[in-house]
């Protein structure tokens, strides 16, 4: 239960509220003065402290100053007599959640702790929740190992608590927004907010009403005023993505706020100054852009301060094993799948299929067979067609006959070594660390190191 600390050198009412709050189940501690009542502050923890605000030495601002200075975790409500309003109103400036005028009713003083321990829960949890976010976004919790993505999470490292201008270029579905998150939830702004915008599904006509607001009045159906993404996102980070789609118009505004940190919003005049990070975003080769006059030359430099290159999944293969496994058990926990694993048969066609919807197509194949399989084991069959389409155009005939005297199977034993030693050379040889990056026990990864006979490469090392 909530623990409180009753503060007050008036005997009688230190044991009205003592009664009170105990008998509705909280835990109470009282002082009867001052001094005492920062004695227990230190010696113990407390949700709440109701405090008189007159008491002599040490009276309740004191008492508040040593709260706010020393316990960002507990509240503190002021109790005053008539006649000390207006200081108890000082004190909530100062700090306090709220005040109590004597003599109360034991329903006021209910609610009014109530409010205060349920404004506490909910600081707690908007704590939580960005802590979790944080977590989410670490780089270190990026799905892959290749020296492509490896590369992605160096920069993000270097740039993410700079307050430098990040341009992040890449395929459709290569996780771009998810970069940029973690930018963000990695700097010192993580507190502030983080305003996405896609500047390709706005229309043109109120994209700049949406990136720095608008007056009551200023075009047809504005009927009140209403602050832009620029204004919301003042002190955190303003993520613009697909910013290849705006309109030259609208590019040089932008580039006066890249510039200079302010704007008007659409229909007024008074100049709005903020302190926002931009990160932009954008699938489109901006220097054809440029050759063609539909981007500014001189805005592509304000925003290629940092530019960040994201492979699309072709160029990172290695890692599609540890992205089906990452999505397999995200999803087969909330569709209460039973699958597994997968064939060493689909495993391949997966691998070598081309993915040109990039990760997001690769998690949605996976969410689909986590459905509709019935399996615990994928085999090649499960497969969407046109990934099958594509495995069997690579390796056989039109007539089903080998091509090249290369068979499934071998193709899949290849495929297997290669991974195998991929993970010997990334584990210097060392066969426990070798079995933990391919997810496999050790005794697993022995007998397939004997059966592809590199046991006389591997076991000296080992």
């Amino acid at each position: 239960m909530p623990r409180i600390l009753v503060a007050d050198d008036d005997s009688v009412i230190l044991e009205l509220i003592d009664e009170i709050l105990k008998a509705h189940g909280y835990e109470v501690v009282t002082a009867s003065n001052g001094k005492s009542g920062i004695e227990e502050l230190e010696k113990d923890f407390f949700d709440l402290v109701l405090t008189d605000l007159v008491m002599p030495d040490i009276n309740g601002m004191d008492i508040l100053a040593y709260i706010t200075e020393n316990l960002p975790d507990t509240k503190c409500i002021i109790l005053t007599g008539y006649g000390t309003i207006s200081s108890s109103v000082d004190a909530m400036k100062r700090g306090a959640f709220d005040y109590i005028s004597k003599p109360m009713s034991s329903s006021e003083l209910l609610v009014v702790i109530e409010k205060a321990l349920e404004f506490k829960n909910l600081e707690q949890e908007n704590i939580r929740l960005k802590n979790e976010l944080r977590h989410t976004y670490r780089y270190k919790n990026f799905v892959g190992t290749s020296q492509a993505i490896t590369k992605i999470y160096e920069i993000i490292d270097k740039v993410s608590d700079t307050d430098s201008t990040i341009f992040i270029t890449g395929a459709s579905g290569t996780g771009k927004e998810l970069i940029a998150r973690a930018i963000h939830y990695n700097s010192s702004r993580n507190n502030k907010p983080l305003i996405v915008i896609n500047c390709g599904a706005i229309p043109e006509e109120l994209l700049e009403s949406e990136l720095f607001g608008h007056e009551k009045g200023a075009f047809t159906g504005a009927y009140k005023s209403r602050i832009g993404r620029f204004e919301m996102a003042n002190g955190g980070t303003i993520f613009l993505d697909e910013i290849g789609e705006m309109s030259p118009s609208l590019q040089v505004k932008l580039l006066r706020v890249l510039q200079e940190q302010k704007f008007e919003r659409v229909g007024g005049t008074k100049t709005i100054h903020v302190d926002v990070r931009v990160i932009a975003a954008t699938n489109k080769n901006l220097t054809i852009a440029i050759n063609k006059g539909t981007f500014r030359e001189d805005l592509y430099y304000r925003l290629n301060v940092i530019p960040v290159k994201v492979p699309t999944l072709k160029q990172r293969k290695s890692d599609i094993p540890l992205l089906i496994d990452f999505f397999k058990n995200k999803f087969s926990k909330d569709n209460k799948s039973t699958i597994t694993g997968f064939s060493p048969e689909a495993m391949y066609a997966m691998y070598n299929y081309d993915w040109p919807g990039n990760i997001r197509e690769l998690e949605n194949v996976i969410q689909r067979l986590t459905i509709l399989c019935d399996n615990p084991i994928v085999g090649f069959n499960d497969l969407p067609e046109h990934i099958q389409r594509n495995s069997k155009l690579i390796y056989l005939d039109e007539d089903d006959g080998v091509k090249g005297g290369v068979t499934l199977d071998e193709a899949v034993k290849d495929y297997e070594k290669k991974l195998i030693l991929d993970a010997l050379e990334k584990s210097d040889w060392v066969k426990t660390k070798a079995a933990k990056l391919l997810n496999i026990n050790r005794t697993t990864l022995v007998e397939k190191i004997k059966k592809q006979k590199l046991e006389k490469t591997a076991s000296a090392l080992s």
